[in-house]
């Protein structure tokens, strides 16, 4: 299984498609495309319609709600890895900084997501929302590269395992997208079994599903404050396939990995 959900890869994209996911690239200063972008390329006028609307929010004030995002995400109290114990399980200097990249980029590209698909969804689906206000200034991308993305099926078992099962933390229903925060970091498998051990009495104890909910709460209010700047144009065929994907991945894969990257970011030393 290459992906949890149907998408056009970054290496199948071709004509407009591919400039979308160029742009994309651009505009968030990313190496990757994320899975919701490619996933609404699979329906027609869906990834061009959706790109143009929310394509502002990126370069107006997204930035400042998805930093007032990362502020204020409510993570549990828990330690992190020593360095020590990165090293024991062979992971070093150079393997860490790699790791940090990948967190990196999930860190600065989930917040803009959940900030900028909950303004979409707010605005054909406006409902009640918590007052927040935007930070006051907001990190510029890092522009690093990070490797490639790896299908499931090139996973060994063992792993595509442990992927699987991580998925299933902080989630509030059958997971229907595994995010692919975890493949990437599948290159290093020792490393993804020490988060697995870390969440695991977390996930236990409900906070990570706690997590999961208040970073959602948190996405749709400053989603809100935003869905008042979007000016749409006529929407295609398949608005409601592509309001339900953005749907699916802000509150599921987006909301719980905001919080969960966030804290696996916060355990993982420099």
């Amino acid at each position: 299984m290459a992906e949890s959900v149907p998408s056009v890869l970054e290496s199948d994209a071709r004509g407009e498609i591919a400039d979308i996911y160029a742009d994309i690239r651009k505009v968030l200063g990313t190496s990757v495309v994320n899975l919701i972008w490619r996933n609404l390329a699979t329906m027609p006028g869906a990834l061009e319609w959706t790109w143009s609307t929310v394509r502002p929010l990126y370069l107006g004030d997204a930035p400042l709600h998805a930093e007032a995002v990362r502020r204020t995400i409510a993570l549990p109290d828990w330690p992190g890895f020593s360095t020590d114990t990165l090293l024991a399980a062979g992971v070093d200097e150079t393997e860490r900084v790699l790791i940090r990249d990948v967190l990196d980029s999930y860190q600065y590209t989930n917040a803009l997501a959940i900030v900028v698909l909950s303004a979409l969804l707010a605005h054909y689906e406006p409902r009640p929302a918590d007052t927040v206000r935007a930070a006051e200034t907001a990190p510029k991308p890092s522009g690093t590269r990070i490797p490639e993305l790896p299908p499931m099926d090139a996973l060994d078992p063992e792993v595509a395992a442990l992927v699987e099962e991580l998925n299933t933390f902080g989630e509030d229903t059958k997971p229907q997208v595994i995010a692919s925060m975890y493949r990437h970091l599948a290159y290093w498998p020792a490393y993804l079994a020490l988060v697995r051990t870390m969440l695991a009495p977390l996930q236990q104890d409900g906070r990570l599903n706690a997590l999961t909910l208040s970073t959602r709460a948190l996405g749709h209010a400053h989603g809100a404050v935003l869905a008042s700047q979007l000016k749409p144009a006529a929407p295609p065929a398949t608005l409601q396939g592509a309001l339900a994907s953005c749907r699916l991945f802000v509150e599921h894969p987006i909301a719980r990995m905001s919080g969960l990257c966030a804290l696996i970011r916060r355990a993982t030393p420099k």
